[in-house]
């Protein structure tokens, strides 16, 4: 195949502005270095503050060649850029075993994202259980010293008192708390 242009916008948004600064340097940076492209352009915008929040956004627009279409793909799962745009050629086409090897390629990386979306699926149940089971610890402990309002166990966990509120009638549902009022209280076992 012969060598193929792209122009792409790698965008970075977050805080504070030197993280995003730094992220997009060092991205570009890893672009540059990266044998699979040969980067003939490069430019990046000034970073500018979000709709007046703490939130910072900056870009940079890099034209780059590569000799092969699935450095192409492996660009766009690495690097997530916002735009592409292939410049050159501009008509691709494939024999069907250069079109099965690209699209065999694309599959290995959606694998790759699915496998990596499982994982932290699975991993942010565990933490919510995990959260969930010391948050009613935490409950049943300061219960257990005295009867407390929700605005209190709001304060004393440090969770928002409709998250706090919504947590506490699940534990009244379990029969492990009391509602007498505004004051919450342990069940006493008998």
């Amino acid at each position: 195949m012969e060598t193929i242009t792209v122009r792409v916008v790698i965008e970075v948004l977050g805080k504070p502005k030197e993280h995003v600064e730094e992220t997009l340097q060092k991205y570009i940076e890893n672009i540059v270095k990266d044998e699979r492209y040969t980067v003939t352009e490069k430019e990046v915008a000034e970073i500018k503050q979000q709709d007046e929040g703490e939130l910072w956004m900056s870009f940079g627009e890099l034209e780059f060649t590569t000799d092969n279409l699935e450095h192409v793909t492996s660009f766009c799962f690495d690097y997530m850029p916002s735009i592409i745009e292939i410049i050159k050629p501009t008509d691709i086409s494939f024999n069907n075993f250069d079109l099965s090897h690209f699209l065999n390629d694309l599959q290995a990386h959606l694998h790759q994202v699915d496998m990596v979306a499982k994982e932290l699926n699975l991993q942010n149940k565990q933490l919510q259980q995990n959260t969930a089971s010391l948050l009613k610890n935490y409950i049943q402990i300061l219960l257990s010293k005295q009867a407390l309002t929700l605005i209190q166990i709001s304060k004393l966990t440090g969770v928002k008192e409709q998250s706090i509120g919504d947590y506490l009638d699940k534990l009244i549902d379990e029969k492990k708390v009391d509602l007498d009022g505004e004051v919450y209280s342990l069940v006493k076992k008998e």
